[in-house]
């Protein structure tokens, strides 16, 4: 099997079916396998997935019980791949069928995983802004390369894919896994379309848990800057009481009520917000430990061949 390509599905009954037929045109040349995950559509979409499955001699198709969120949908996806290289591609038609074999003339170069970038950009401006930001979080919490575009659209090693799988944890970042198994990383510019039909899926509170994700479960830096941080204001505090009994003995008053309730509130913020990444750390430990599922499988179908 050359190439395994995983689509996480979510209320995309207006475009998954056009999409599949685009791809068996576009790859004809190519033996692959479509991983499709659908992750609580609460449309169309699995019905559409399963009359694929009975129309075409190439696909899977897993159907979740309830969202558990695409990244955990793509996990389980590579879970099931068994390509030289998997592809993972988005439901909404924005990237081309055709790129993947873009992709793959790259990755041949050897290269462990490609990632795609674009000229032009036909995101929402909001999903642009939170991008860019996703992308100055990654790079200084997991010492991502500065000249490489996390892109949800790229192609994997198999023998990359195998260690990202270990991760059995309830929430996986699937760049996070890729930037801890290796380095040797490619990007090649594809072509991006405009989106004809709905809306992206990230919203403002999925967006904030895929960043949570970053900042607890695969970097610790957030309790390094909040050590440095208390060093700098316990030196802070150091020198307002040195100045607060110098003021004392100088001019025999006590010290300004403003200042005073200033420093109250500083420290106290601090401690309140060091208090809830800490929270954070822990809750997702408790999870963890909790066994929270990665997934829970309704139902699976694959193709059969002639």
């Amino acid at each position: 099997m050359k190439l395994s390509i995983v689509i996480p599905v979510f209320n995309a009954a207006k475009t998954i079916g056009e999409l599949i037929n685009k791809l068996s045109e576009d790859l004809s040349d190519i033996q692959f396998e479509l991983i499709l995950v659908n992750d609580g559509s609460s449309d169309n979409t699995e019905i559409i997935c399963e009359y694929a499955v009975r129309k075409h001699d190439f696909i899977k198709f897993i159907s979740f019980r309830k969202n558990f969120g695409e990244h955990n949908a793509v996990l389980c996806g590579l879970n099931h791949a068994q390509g030289e290289f998997a592809v993972i591609l988005d439901d909404d038609f924005q990237n081309p069928p055709a790129e993947i074999l873009t992709l793959l003339n790259e990755i041949e170069k050897g290269y462990d995983v490609v990632y795609s970038k674009y000229l032009n950009k036909r995101h929402s401006f909001i999903r642009n802004l939170f991008s860019s930001v996703n992308d100055a979080v990654a790079t200084f919490l997991m010492n991502k390369p500065r000249n490489l575009y996390l892109s949800s659209f790229k192609i994997i090693r198999k023998e990359v894919v195998l260690e990202i799988i270990k991760y059995k944890g309830p929430f996986p970042y699937i760049d996070g896994l890729i930037l801890r198994v290796t380095d040797n990383i490619a990007s090649v510019y594809v072509k991006h379309n405009v989106r004809l039909v709905g809306e992206s899926n990230y919203t403002i509170s999925k967006l904030m848990d895929l960043y949570l994700n970053m900042f607890v479960n695969f970097s610790i830096k957030p309790l390094r800057i909040f050590t440095i941080s208390g060093l700098f204001l316990f030196l802070f505090g150091l020198v307002m009481g040195v100045l607060s009994i110098t003021e004392k003995l100088i001019y025999n008053e006590p010290p300004g009520w403003t200042s005073t309730i200033l420093i109250i509130i500083l420290f106290s913020g601090f401690q309140v917000i060091f208090m809830g990444v800490l929270g954070e750390y822990m809750g997702k430990q408790y999870l963890d430990q909790n066994s929270t599922p990665q997934w829970v499988v309704k139902k699976e179908l694959v193709s059969i061949k002639d």
